[in-house]
């Protein structure tokens, strides 16, 4: 499965769009990591923690866009962009990956 931010895919032919599809991922974050995050946001530098969570809740959105495109028979996904947010107080990350489910050959 090719999934790329790009419209097209260099070398290949787009012979079927299959629809827009989404990869969404609602992850909370621990007290355990928010207080270290708050100390690294007190003494300076990088939060471990936040972005060790940004990149699992990330890749697993992009696994679920994969998993959908999959079941409507894609085997590329075009145009992908990846879109991050905070919920409530700040405890709980959204990640939504969308793009097009594209069947290539």
């Amino acid at each position: 499965m090719i999934i790329t931010t790009t419209p097209n895919i260099e070398g290949k032919k787009i012979i079927e769009y299959k629809g827009i599809i989404f990869g969404e991922v609602v992850s909370g974050v621990n007290f355990v990591k928010d207080f270290a995050a708050g100390l690294t946001n007190f003494f300076g530098g990088r939060s471990g923690s936040y972005e060790g969570e940004l990149i699992d809740a990330r890749e697993n959105a992009l696994k679920e866009l994969e998993k959908r495109a999959e079941n409507m028979g894609a085997n590329a996904v075009v145009g992908v962009d990846i879109d991050y947010e905070v919920l409530g107080q700040g405890n709980m990350l959204m990640v939504t990956a969308s793009g097009t489910a594209v069947k290539i050959g």
